[in-house]
């Protein structure tokens, strides 16, 4: 079986000497997109919720280099925990900013 369908790759030329048909030969499909949200994990390092931002960077990086190594799956779904733990870092980071200002002008100061 796997003789025939190599036997089917292979044509002669005219001049009697074999060369194997490259137009028969299937090319794989191009890769997936990168979705690994770099920038985004970026640009939360500079929230104020610090220890969470970091794992989005984490996520991010790791989302990366699964990609270049042709962990196409892993890499959508570590790219994917980027995504969700960088939105919570930047909807934490927006609390805590709302919170201190919120403190920091309804204070009351001693006259």
């Amino acid at each position: 079986m796997a003789l025939e369908v190599l036997h089917s790759q292979v044509k002669n030329s005219l001049s009697g000497s074999v060369f194997l048909d490259r137009g028969s030969i299937e090319e794989p499909p191009p890769p997936p997109p990168l979705r690994s949200y770099l920038c985004l994990s970026i640009f939360t390092c500079f929230c104020p919720a610090y220890p969470v931002n970091i794992v989005a960077l984490v996520f991010s990086i790791m989302s990366r280099n699964n990609y270049y190594l042709g962990d196409y799956d892993g890499s959508k779904r570590l790219g994917r925990n980027a995504l969700y733990v960088s939105v919570a870092s930047i909807i934490i980071g927006l609390l805590i900013i709302a919170i201190s200002c919120t403190v920091h002008f309804t204070a009351v100061r001693p006259s």
